[in-house]
């Protein structure tokens, strides 16, 4: 551990401007030279450089390789681009209302809703005494397969469409699950790399889904949302390659009929812990705060696409706003990071969701047209409201996954944090279909927008109902909450050190947990 602190420091040292050429040994051996007047441009460039490679060389280069491709390629470029994808594609290919798109995508989230269990298969299922590099393998292929026969099929029935985007999003959930089993014994192994791997993690997250919007809107206009699902082929096979070049330990002599009793263990230890008050409340007030915010979105996508009373932007306008959409969500989480972290989780949950509130009466202004009597074009404005509204509903987040993470017990950390993510993503799905419900009582299709404005309103005011059950969310710091020793089965302070090591894990997903949601 002292190696690894010394190798970081000297690190740091290598980037910070000074004026003579000198020669910095690691303790491992080598050198480093560092340039005494070195221009702080190359100061940026190579920095992240050499970070990089000192991460490659503690923790094995195809690990790095493996959180570049998934949470950079596959899910932040990928799932970006997929998601302005199927937009146009259920507008423009299957034709159907915003309503029903609404209620349909959202069927596609159901993999996600049982994370457990490929976090359980992940942990107690070797296949060929491997833990994670088959299910590399089985996910990248799922996602090929579904993403393929979508592109080439030319008359592919709506339901067959949905099936095959729904098992693409259970590849996509499969890698997720595996490489976040990955990075918490790393986490575990490497403590003081910790932050490190959440920074990696967060950043090719956040590049991948700043690159992903920006390219998908061109990339709709050139070759269609049938082309880009093409194209999606590329990111998913590139997960099949992160399993046949992962560097894992192999698990000779398994007995398969120890599975069911590990089954049984995993599941009888989470039902014991979400029995705990200081655990269900919180879970059941996540799960309100997101299934009241409702989900409008494909009535408002519809409205700025195709209403000759909105302002008809281009695909590539799309993915630009969407784009920028994310710089907000980096605003977002830095500002908590530097501002917000420290405070209680009641008080910043009461504040961040009346903000959350509060910026959706951007969408009534610009649906009620009122930006432009004064003076504000839709693009500006629209840009605006997008930066705004994502950054806010980071800052809403942020805490209700730092309290998810501290909700985990020791042992079994990796599988009670899948749960309580399924638990938050079948909030998701309520959510677009109470929205879908909305815009199917309110008669807003594909050509009739007239009752859009009253839809967002509700919305707007449903996002204020959750404020009534705060109660459930504890008071405490963020800090300093931790749940009861009988809960969290904290038997020696190494235990804790490993639970931590765990909870740093948890927050990898930080960025494109939201996004992707």
């Amino acid at each position: 551990m002292s190696s690894i602190q010394s190798k970081k420091d000297s690190l740091q040292t290598t980037v910070k401007p000074v004026m003579v050429v000198e020669e910095q040994s690691l303790e491992n051996g080598g050198s480093v030279h560092v340039v005494k007047g070195e221009s702080r441009f190359r100061s940026v460039v190579w920095g992240p450089v050499r970070w990089i490679k000192m991460l490659a060389k503690e923790l094995h280069w195809s690990f790095v390789f493996g959180v570049v491709s998934l949470y950079g390629i596959n899910q932040g470029l990928g799932g970006s681009m997929g998601r302005v994808a199927t937009e146009y594609y259920m507008k423009d290919v299957q034709k159907v209302q915003p309503s029903e798109s609404q209620a349909l995508t959202a069927i596609t989230k159901i993999p996600w809703i049982i994370k457990p269990l490929w976090g359980i298969l992940t942990d107690v299922l070797p296949i060929k005494g491997f833990h994670r590099r088959p299910y590399f393998i089985l996910a990248g292929v799922l996602g090929v397969v579904s993403m393929l026969f979508i592109s080439i099929h030319s008359n592919l029935h709506l339901y067959l469409a949905l099936l095959l985007m729904t098992i693409s999003s259970a590849a996509m959930a499969i890698a997720d699950v595996t490489i976040d089993a990955c990075t918490a014994y790393n986490s575990i192994k490497h403590p003081f790399l910790a932050s490190d791997m959440q920074s990696l993690c967060s950043l090719s997250s956040s590049i991948g889904a700043l690159l992903g919007f920006f390219m998908s809107g061109i990339l709709v206009h050139l070759v269609g949302s049938k082309g880009v699902f093409g194209l999606l082929t590329f990111p998913f096979a590139l997960v099949s390659v992160v399993g046949v070049v992962f560097s894992e330990s192999h698990v000779p002599g398994f007995s398969y009929k120890q599975v069911n009793q590990k089954f049984t263990d995993a599941v009888k230890a989470m039902w014991r812990t979400m029995k705990c008050s200081d655990v269900w409340r919180p879970s059941l007030y996540m799960y309100i705060s997101l299934a009241l915010s409702l989900n409008i979105h494909e009535g408002l996508f519809y409205w700025f696409t195709d209403s000759k009373d909105g302002p008809l932007f281009a695909q590539e306008t799309v993915g630009f706003i969407l784009s920028i959409g994310s710089v907000g969500s980096i605003l977002g989480a830095t500002l908590y990071q530097l501002v917000l972290k420290d405070h209680p989780f009641r008080g910043l949950c009461l504040w961040t969701q009346l903000l959350f509130a509060l910026s959706g009466m951007l969408d009534l202004i610009l649906v009620l047209r009122l930006n432009l009597k004064f003076g504000l074009p839709d693009y500006l404005f629209i840009v605006v409201d997008e930066v705004v509204s994502q950054m806010i509903g980071r800052l809403k987040w942020m805490p209700l996954l730092v309290l998810t993470s501290k909700l985990c017990p020791h042992g079994i950390e990796g599988t009670f944090f899948a749960l309580l993510m399924s638990i938050d993503n079948a909030g998701v799905m309520t959510s677009s279909w109470l929205g879908g419900v909305l815009l199917h009582v309110l008669k807003v299709t594909r050509t009739e927008f007239g009752n859009l404005w009253l839809a967002v309103l509700i919305r707007n005011v449903m996002r204020v109902s959750p404020l009534f059950v705060l109660f459930l969310v504890p008071k405490g710091d963020q800090n300093t909450f931790k749940l009861p020793d009988e809960i969290m089965g904290e038997d020696s302070e190494e235990e804790g050190e490993e639970k931590e090591g765990n909870r740093n894990l948890e927050l990898v997903s930080l960025v494109e947990s939201v996004d992707r949601r």
